[in-house]
């Protein structure tokens, strides 16, 4: 009975999530293509620099989370995706008409800035369409348009650099959002009761069953309150350490695989693709279960716990086996992606509705504080020692931490009882 509550939900909500949260990821992800495509040699950027220009993007996420939730969860999630969506295309393509340094480290802070909004606004926009027992499926279809993303832009971005440069690919990848904005407006609705689609019945069913969910939470005042959460403190550290192996990962995989001996940006772009791949079969099944189960603790370490140990393996083998470093990448990535949903389903389901956006903000805030870190470090790393061995402990060391904290914080639903 309750599959069947309000099914249009999942084809009209869905679809327009997954499309908007793909398109401001992309801008992530290809800075790392047009390192390895050209444009450090065509700006002098020094390695150091290219660590610091590949980071900045996570600095300016990190300051605007919390205002950019509070708006989102107090006004309008929708409003405030539509308004990022547009000055993120417009940021995105002038990154390809860059002449200098200085214009560049001014457009990486701001496309942080603006997108900072998008992450917490979503997860908030789909608490306010689907149950409990949907949350997680809900929060890896929008969390899904990360690795596919990175899937089919990996291919397309080493086509583009090899046929038009790394600017053409800026500005090719930037416009749609502009457009898509539009769509997003007209498409979406804020909650049920908004949607002119749904049957008043089926408003109806979906917000009391919505609103009975809040009632076993215990109540919180303020986000003072909340903030001071040991869940939500150990939770903002876990997903920090998490975001550190992430974003080392994602920005600098490009560059691992093109120093391979003879690797042009085209073989770069497919093998880039690869561990995005395992990524949404691992995220869609880890979902599916926990879901199933309300279990979500054991869908989130044991993931983590294998990319750290995947990534001290790579370390332990040395730079002589490019292939099996490679396989070894292929599983840390997959694993790496595959608990978003079951995790950001955590949040949700352990604090009331009045201070879960601020909570969202703060934990994806100190999350983006790590990618931060993580797209420094491994940059650093990589320029510094001439060699990844060093990187792989970094983000091996840190997938360990992140496995323990989630031990520690999230209940099984026995201990939750």
């Amino acid at each position: 009975m309750k599959e069947q509550l309000a099914p249009a939900r999942w084809y009209r909500i869905i679809p327009i999530v997954f499309i908007t949260y793909s398109l401001a990821y992309l801008d992530r992800a290809n800075f790392g293509f047009a390192v390895a495509g050209g444009m450090a040699e065509d700006l002098n950027i020094t390695k150091s620099t290219s660590s610091l220009l590949g980071s900045l993007f996570f600095l300016g996420y990190f300051f605007f989370q919390i205002p950019g939730a509070h708006y989102a969860s107090h006004k309008s999630a929708k409003k405030l995706i539509f308004i990022s969506l547009i000055l993120w295309g417009a940021l995105a393509a002038a990154t390809g008409m860059v002449s200098n340094v200085t214009s560049l480290v001014v457009i990486r802070f701001m496309l942080g800035v603006v997108e900072s909004a998008v992450m917490p606004s979503m997860l908030i926009l789909l608490s306010q369409w689907f149950t409990r027992k949907e949350r997680s499926r809900a929060n890896t279809f929008l969390i899904l348009g990360n690795p596919v993303t990175v899937l089919w832009m990996s291919v397309l971005s080493g086509y583009l650099i090899d046929s038009m440069g790394w600017r053409w690919m800026f500005i090719i990848q930037g416009a749609p959002g502009i457009v898509w904005a539009f769509i997003w407006w007209k498409m979406i609705d804020e909650k049920p009761s908004d949607a002119h689609w749904l049957a008043v019945e089926e408003k109806e069913a979906v917000e009391e069953l919505l609103q009975a969910e809040q009632v076993g939470i215990k109540p919180v005042k303020n986000y003072a309150e909340a903030f001071k959460s040991p869940a939500v403190i150990l939770l903002c550290f876990q997903y920090l350490l998490w975001s550190l192996g992430v974003y080392g990962f994602v920005m600098w995989l490009p560059s691992i695989i093109k120093s391979a001996p003879d690797m042009d940006i085209v073989t770069t772009g497919w093998l880039s693709a690869v561990p995005y791949i395992l990524a949404i079969g691992g995220m869609l099944s880890a979902s599916y279960f926990s879901d199933k189960s309300l279990n979500r603790r054991v869908f989130i370490w044991p993931f983590l716990l294998i990319a750290s140990i995947a990534f001290f393996a790579a370390y332990l083998l040395g730079t002589t086996h490019f292939w099996i470093s490679f396989g070894l990448l292929v599983i840390a990535g997959g694993a790496l992606y595959t608990p978003y949903g079951p995790f950001f389903a955590v949040i949700t389901e352990i604090l009331p509705k009045n201070v879960v956006g601020g909570a969202l903000g703060l934990i994806n805030s100190i999350g983006a504080l790590g990618s931060f870190i993580g797209s420094y470090l491994v940059g650093y790393l990589n320029g510094s020692t001439g060699g990844f061995e060093s990187s792989y402990i970094l983000m091996s060391i840190a997938l360990l931490g992140a496995t323990i904290l989630t031990i520690v914080v999230v209940k099984s639903p026995e201990q939750a009882r």
